[in-house]
Parts: structure tokens; C-alpha cells; sequence
């Protein structure tokens, strides 16, 4: 039973949230990307009839190779729902069904539940398989650009849906102008209100396809109005999502720095005030790929966090690869010391640096985190002295 329990918790790590740098995880997702993709390509390309029948088997092949990979992944995800920790409470039936009515189950579900009725069906009913253009939505289970972006738009839904009303009632006003001004006569295009809506409509949304222009001078004047009112239509839409995914973006940068901190053992002690504090000290740096960071022997003045990208450090006997959340270099902030290993950027790599000079800067201008950097130096090293490793002792940083 636990042994049983051990695979689940491994497969729900491997498709959902394995631990930083874990390459299982990191591979699956990567297959199912570029399985997504090629569905995509698939599609497009099988509306072509020359290449239809020219590669009928190799879009066969793929839809059958997806249509297996995608139904085992969603039938691993359900079985392994129990592990999601906000359902761990609950029963196993209740999470796999939490995890099914979810819109991530949803749209797994219908990336595979059709292309198994279009075997049984009749040959008039295999338009199902338009159905593939779904799975389009599952990349963003691997997009945080794309879940931020809908995190935005459902917590700004209730602001959207006001902009739409808003939107709807002056189309609703505009037709029913332009249909007396205009009704008698283009009464074929402007004789009711819900022929006046289309024009109004599309006016509105900027697009104005030229089907229905006003000739009278009195319908000049309102679509010109109309179109004003359009570019204010669209521009709020456009300024809440834009500010709030602004927003999104800079609360999960704040709180993946924030974590990159608190997990180096020489802040450990520290409350919210006192990162908040370091985090003010940190500065941006790029490096491309292939760039050397710090050299073997260099003096070592700032510490480093790794935002984005892989860096290698070459020590004298391995080499270690660090990825994003990592940092190096911690010893340096406290101890005028030279850099034992060499870093290079295997890819391109965000840095955030933070000196050590500005933290001792901090330290004096705040007794509490001298204080307390002293207790985790304490904690770490006690009163042993500084080691053939460079450890830290409570002396050099007073």
C-alpha cells in the first residue's frame, strides 16, 4: 500500500509540480509542448488537400501517438489528484472529481473523449476531430505567461463584464440613432434596430468593415460621435488588463525573489520587514550564454540569485550545474575572500546581485539584522574559526 502510495506521489511530481530541477519533470513537459505543437501543425496543415493526401498516414500516426499520450496523461492526472495538497483532506473520489469539473480537467478531458466516439460514430459525424484545436489550451498548464494571463482576466472579470454592458448599451444607443436618422433612407440596412445594431457594433469595436456608411449629414455626425466613444470602449478593457497583468506579473517576480531569499540559510532568520529590506538592495544583471560570471581567484564581492537560465560552477574537483532559485557566492557577502570556483552561464541567465557592501550598509543602519545574521552565523559555524572551506565566524562580520 505505501508502495503504491510512493508511485502516485511521483507521478503527480513528474506532471505537476516537481522539485526545482527535477529533469523528469522538466522532459515530460517539454514532450507534451512539442506533442501540443505538432497537433497544431497537424491540424493546419491537414486542411490542405495536396497535403492531406499526400501525408494521410503520417497525420494518422500522429493523431494515434497523441490520442495514447494524451489519455494516459489524463488518466494519471486523475489518479494521482489525491496528492494535490489543497485536496489532501478530502476523499480520493472527491479529489479525482475536483480535478475533473476543474477547466484544466475540462479541456484535458475534451482533448481526448471525442477522438474515441469519432472510432464508433459515423463517418458524417468525425467532425469531432475539429476538437484537436483544444489542446491549444493545455500548454497553458506549462505557460505562466498564459496562467497569469488568465489569473488576470478571471480576477477582473467583474470590471470586464461592466466594460462589456457599458459597451453593449451604447451600441444599443447608437443603432437606435442611427436607425431614426437613417431608416428611411437605407431602410435595407438601417430600417430596424437590430439591423443598426451590426453597424453600431462594429463601429464600436474600431473595426468598421465599410458594409453600412451613413449618407446624411445628421448620420455623419452620429457615427462620428459613435466612433469616439468606440476608442473609449475599447481603451478600457485594454488599460485593465494591461495594469493588472502588470500587476501579476510584478507580485510573482516579488514573490519568486522573495522566495529565492528566504531559502539562503544566512537570511534564514529573518522576518518579512527585514527581506523586504534586501530585497530594495538587489540589482539586475544579464549574462549570455557562455559568459564567465566570477573567476577562480577573483575577489569575491556580491552574492548572486539566479532568476532565470543555468549557470555552471567549476570547482577544483567537479562541476556543479545551479538553476533557477539558486544563488552562489554567499560567503562573500560577509567574508573578503576570493572566489573559490569559477561561474559560467551555460545559458542566457538573470542575475539579481546583491553586494556586500550594500548589505553591511544595511547591517549598520539596522541592529536588528546585523543581529540576527549573527544568530544564523552562530547557529551555522559556532565559534570554530574559519575552515579550508571558508565558513564564516561570527568575528568578521562585527
Amino acid at each position: 500500500m505505501a508502495h503504491h502510495k510512493d508511485w502516485r506521489r511521483r507521478v503527480y511530481q513528474v506532471l505537476e509540480q516537481g522539485p526545482v530541477g527535477e529533469h523528469a519533470s522538466v522532459w515530460v513537459d517539454r514532450l507534451l509542448v512539442a506533442l501540443i505543437i505538432v497537433n497544431l501543425i497537424a491540424v493546419a496543415l491537414e486542411s490542405i488537400p495536396a497535403i492531406e493526401q499526400r501525408y494521410v498516414r503520417l497525420f494518422d500516426l500522429v493523431e494515434y501517438v497523441s490520442l495514447v499520450v494524451f489519455t494516459a496523461e489524463y488518466l494519471l492526472r486523475l489518479w494521482s489528484a489525491v496528492e494535490h495538497g489543497p485536496h489532501r483532506h478530502l476523499s480520493p473520489l472527491r479529489s479525482r472529481l475536483k480535478y475533473a469539473l476543474s477547466p484544466a480537467g475540462i479541456v484535458d478531458l475534451i482533448a481526448v473523449l471525442p477522438f474515441w466516439f469519432a472510432f464508433v460514430l459515423p463517418a458524417d459525424l468525425r467532425v469531432l476531430l475539429v476538437f484537436r484545436v483544444v489542446r491549444f489550451f493545455k500548454i497553458t498548464r506549462y505557460s505562466p505567461a498564459m496562467r497569469s494571463l488568465l489569473d488576470v482576466l478571471y480576477r477582473e472579470r467583474r470590471a470586464l463584464f461592466g466594460c462589456l454592458v457599458v459597451a453593449l448599451g451604447s451600441a444599443l444607443v447608437a443603432a437606435a440613432l442611427m436607425h431614426l436618422a437613417e431608416g428611411k433612407v437605407q431602410p435595407d440596412k438601417l430600417g430596424t434596430i437590430p439591423d443598426a445594431l451590426w453597424w453600431s457594433i462594429v463601429t464600436i469595436g474600431t473595426i468598421g468593415y465599410g458594409d453600412v456608411v451613413p449618407v446624411t449629414a445628421l448620420g455623419k455626425l452620429i457615427a462620428t460621435a459613435t466612433i469616439f466613444l468606440g476608442l473609449i470602449m475599447m481603451a478600457l478593457p485594454v488599460g485593465i488588463i494591461a495594469t493588472a497583468f502588470a500587476d501579476q506579473i510584478h507580485r510573482r517576480d516579488f514573490i519568486v525573489t522573495w522566495g529565492m531569499i528566504a531559502r539562503v540559510p544566512l537570511f534564514a532568520g529573518l522576518d518579512a520587514g527585514e527581506i523586504s529590506d534586501i530585497m530594495e538592495l538587489l540589482r539586475a544583471q544579464v549574462a549570455e550564454a557562455g559568459q564567465v560570471i566570477v573567476r577562480a581567484g577573483d575577489p569575491a564581492h556580491s552574492m548572486y540569485f539566479i532568476a532565470a537560465g543555468e549557470v555552471e560552477l567549476a570547482l577544483r574537483h567537479e562541476h556543479m550545474r545551479l538553476g533557477v532559485g539558486h544563488f552562489f557566492g554567499e560567503v562573500a557577502v560577509l567574508r573578503r575572500a576570493r572566489r573559490s570556483a569559477t561561474a559560467t552561464a551555460l545559458t542566457r541567465v538573470n542575475l539579481l546581485a546583491l553586494d556586500a557592501q550594500d548589505l553591511h550598509a544595511l547591517m549598520q543602519r539596522d541592529p536588528r539584522i546585523a543581529e540576527r545574521i549573527k544568530d544564523v552565523v552562530e547557529k551555522r559555524v559556532g565559534r570554530e574559526g574559519v575552515t579550508d572551506k571558508g565558513d564564516i565566524v561570527t568575528e568578521e562580520i562585527e
